[in-house]
């Protein structure tokens, strides 16, 4: 699903987002995977938005998880991978409980363990 940001200030708290939660997803993954007996690799994708699939295999399966939807899932309340096609749109709220309240900054702790916990569904549902 390809977000549809409502307004103005939820663009700025995405463009605030989106690169910490890349940041931390990717060192999720990259932790669940050293204790994990899959193999992953990286395949470009250029459509519906030019990024990158993470490619996982053991022991003959497969599977592939779009990073920015990743992303979308950690930094979205409303947006669940694989719901719709990805060349959908969805409008999208802002987990506003990933930024801090009085600065309006990332809260860099609620970030992480939300990256985490959505990386470890992902594995626990390889199983």
């Amino acid at each position: 699903m390809i977000p549809k940001i409502p307004h103005n200030t939820a663009w700025q708290q995405a463009q605030l987002l989106m690169q910490p939660a890349y940041i931390r997803v990717m060192d999720n993954l990259r932790k669940a995977l050293e204790d994990s007996g899959w193999r992953e690799s990286y395949q470009e994708v250029e459509t519906p938005l030019p990024g990158y699939e993470l490619c996982l295999s053991y022991q003959g399966q497969e599977v592939k998880i779009n990073l920015w939807e990743l992303c979308f899932e950690v930094c979205f309340q409303n947006y669940e991978r694989g719901s719709v096609p990805l060349d959908s749109e969805v409008t999208v709220e802002i987990d506003t409980n990933l930024l801090d309240e009085s600065t309006g900054e990332v809260d860099w702790h609620q970030l992480d363990e939300k990256a985490r916990t959505r990386v470890e569904k992902i594995f626990a549902n390889l199983d």
